[in-house]
């Protein structure tokens, strides 16, 4: 199955998993940063999830924020949309200061930064058709008139690929993919700068997860969108970013351009990351856990008497 797969289906799903084509964005990013986090900090209570980030974001490409669960990715990503407010430090967008709270944002603010969220499900109201879920940020941020709304909710279907009669179906009638594409097409809709993927594919299989990788990398080519991708994913950072910045424990530990942050010297956590990304063959978990023993000093363990083996 591995080594020569004969069916179609299983090709093309060993294939997701052995690809190295990037998606990266080439396009020049421009001097200045359209998004600028200066020791940005946030906090639930009395937990600190976020602790002094610093990094930007350039027009046309994509930075990578990679981590284990828990490490603050999803909080940061949070506090740049202002649905959490900041503890210490700012967030700039195109050199102007945003609120922390995002009820204090500009409309104008508001829109041209979209968030794109990890369960379709959660995120699309199941009682609304999808001209209406795709119509609302047409007229709440552009005032467009109904007749407007309907040409414009065709076009962003035929954006995702989608036909235009999918706007008189609602969430319940629609894949899991299909659903990733509408939140897409709803944040596009906003007409943004920058858009949060926070997981977007971590809920999908991996043939429809990289459709979805692929049609996020075509928009960015037809839009300049700059796109902070919140994911815990490492092959698919390789294939999609052009800078990470690496998480632990609400710390930027790493950051830089792929080539160097995934190249030795690593950081020891970002290297206990890159080892723990699964490959597509059968001594993979043996040979991982024969370096972490070498590495500790302890006595080899065998995958099949781990707890942690499948």
């Amino acid at each position: 199955i591995l080594h020569r797969p004969q069916q179609d289906y299983t090709q093309q799903l060993v294939s997701m998993r052995t690809t190295d084509e990037s998606l990266a964005s080439s396009a020049a990013a421009d001097s200045q940063p359209i998004l600028e986090l200066e020791n940005v900090s946030a906090a639930y209570g009395s937990l600190r999830a976020v602790k002094n980030v610093t990094l930007d974001l350039h027009s046309g490409e994509t930075v990578a924020v990679v981590g284990e669960s828990g490490s603050g990715k999803s909080t940061l990503a949070r506090t740049i949309c202002g649905l959490r407010p900041t503890v210490t430090g700012r967030v700039r967008f195109r050199g102007e200061v945003l609120s922390p709270n995002l009820h204090k944002r500009r409309r104008d603010q508001l829109r041209r930064i979209q968030m794109i969220y990890q369960m379709p499900d959660v995120a699309l109201n199941p009682r609304h058709r999808i001209g209406e879920i795709l119509g609302r940020p047409l007229r709440f941020y552009f005032g467009l008139s109904p007749d407007h709304v309907r040409t414009r909710v065709a076009e962003l279907l035929e954006m995702i690929d989608l036909s235009p009669d999918y706007a008189s179906r609602r969430p319940g009638e629609l894949s899991g993919g299909e659903k990733q594409r509408i939140c897409i097409a709803r944040a596009l809709a906003a007409e943004p700068d920058i858009v949060i993927c926070d997981e977007v594919t971590s809920s999908l299989d991996s043939l429809v997860g990289e459709e979805i990788l692929r049609l996020l990398a075509q928009l960015q080519r037809d839009t300049g969108v700059g796109y902070l991708f919140i994911t815990h994913d490492l092959g698919i950072v390789r294939r999609v970013a052009n800078r990470v910045a690496v998480m632990r424990r609400g710390e930027a530990v790493a950051q830089g351009p792929l080539a160097e942050v995934f190249a030795p010297p690593y950081h020891d956590y970002t290297e206990l990351l890159l080892s723990s990304v699964p490959e597509l063959r059968v001594d993979w978990l043996d040979e991982t856990l024969r370096k972490r023993d070498r590495a500790s000093n302890r006595a080899p363990l065998d995958a099949s008497h781990s707890a942690d083996a499948p």
